[in-house]
């Protein structure tokens, strides 16, 4: 009976409850009728104790300056940047697509933001350029993969927070898989792209007066997420603390540099920072509510030593994990499958000596490529939808890339110190 929460879970979670009230509905259940010794004032106080997180703070801020951005033509002037950088590649409007989720990553910090964006943007201009709709769908997905690992991505604050690693680690952490992510698309675009006779957007490579004048017009977005991380690096302010400045700057921005915010614009932007907040916050109570059911059975301790007991090798466990991790990103929201999963696995990792932001990267990439995939893949759903793709095609023009990515993991999960090189400096 100790363990029926966590079947409840899924159980609610397959019949369409959102995550969050599933996690609530199966750890209420558990003190209400299988353990009732509980003094329910306790309970309340794990749940309120929950939201009295300084680090929380960054979570609102980052959605409110996403939101900003994106009223301030921001992704415009990214969009002709990566446009002069990549376009005379084969394929060269899915070229600027993969780049332009590389450079959104600091802007939008969402993979469903990012592939929403872009299917709306880039996917109608791509088929008008001869590309297959389902070509276009699937790169739109696949390149939106990239964005929640480049800082300062959600799930990176949300890992950070479960795992009690540091933010600023984490943000620094997700450069390299970031890049890494996106190479490993570009290439397979290009082949793919050289294949069906994909043409570039530009006759030819942008001179770098071209690029430098580009340059000089986007510079104010570009300096966003590189200005984060240095703040952050020289002790400027803290990931909270960041959020707040990136607002700011945001703010000046888009009303003082670009002219393009206006006051009809506030209130959109306070509504979607409210909603997003309001769906990731109520996510993390809930996560910490059903952490404290499996805390209180020790639910984790007995999945750490049955893990330890199968295999102390840390590699045989890397890649245990990532297949389990990858059929649940089938069947899990990425969101959702992170903060149920890593107070789990955590702990197993930390015993073989895996560090537990490099261990964090892993989790994220992986949930990521888990959104692409049937039967619950975020991004795929998100795409599919706007573009009216249908499902099969989707999913056949999606495996190069899917594949690619999972080389990609393997490179993240085997090479640690590439992944932990920048925040160890």
């Amino acid at each position: 009976m100790a363990y029926l929460p966590v079947l409840i879970v899924f159980v609610l979670y397959f019949a369409g409850i959102p995550i969050a009230f599933a996690l609530f509905g199966a750890a209420s259940s558990y003190f209400t009728f299988i353990d009732t010794t509980s003094p329910t004032h306790l309970l309340f106080q794990s749940i309120i104790r929950s939201c009295q997180s300084f680090p929380l703070l960054a979570i609102p801020f980052f959605i409110m300056a996403g939101s900003i951005m994106n009223f301030a033509g921001i992704s415009e002037k990214l969009l002709k940047f990566t446009e002069v950088l990549t376009g005379h590649f084969s394929g060269g409007l899915a070229q600027v697509n993969v780049l332009l989720s590389l450079l959104m990553g600091g802007v939008s910090g969402s993979a469903n933001a990012d592939a929403a964006m872009q299917s709306k943007m880039l996917v109608p201009e791509m088929e008008k350029r001869g590309y297959n709709k389902g070509f276009a769908a699937a790169i739109t997905a696949a390149s939106s993969a990239v964005t929640p690992v480049i800082p300062p991505g959600i799930n990176l604050i949300i890992y950070a927070l479960i795992a009690n690693v540091s933010v600023t680690k984490m943000f620094i952490a997700g450069y390299v898989p970031g890049v890494l992510m996106a190479v490993a698309l570009m290439i397979t675009v290009h082949f793919i792209s050289k294949k069906r006779g994909y043409k570039a957007t530009r006759e030819r490579r942008a001179t770098m007066g071209e690029i430098f004048a580009q340059l000089k017009d986007s510079i104010w977005a570009l300096l966003f997420p590189f200005g984060i991380i240095a703040g952050l690096r020289m002790g400027m302010f803290t990931p909270s603390e960041a959020g707040a400045v990136a607002v700011v700057y945001c703010i000046f921005v888009g009303a003082i540099i670009y002219r393009r915010l206006k006051w009809e614009h506030v209130w959109p932007i306070m509504k979607e920072t409210i909603y997003g907040t309001s769906s990731v916050t109520l996510i993390i109570v809930a996560a910490s509510f059903f952490g404290y059911y499996m805390n209180w059975e020790r639910i984790p301790q007995a999945i750490t030593t049955g893990m330890l007991d199968f295999t102390r090798n840390p590699y045989v466990m890397l890649a245990l994990i990532n297949v389990l991790l990858l059929v649940l990103g089938m069947f899990l929201e990425g969101g959702a499958a992170l903060i149920i999963l890593s107070p789990l696995l955590v702990p197993v990792v930390k015993q073989l000596g895996v560090d537990p932001v490099h261990f964090g990267i892993i989790c994220i990439v992986n949930i990521m490529i888990g959104g692409l995939t049937p039967p619950f893949g975020s991004m795929m759903f998100t795409v599919c939808a706007i573009t009216e793709t249908p499902l099969g095609h989707f999913m056949k023009e999606c495996l190069p890339f899917i594949i690619a990515l999972l080389v990609t993991l393997v490179i993240v999960t085997y090479w640690p110190g590439l992944i932990l090189f920048l925040p160890n400096l």
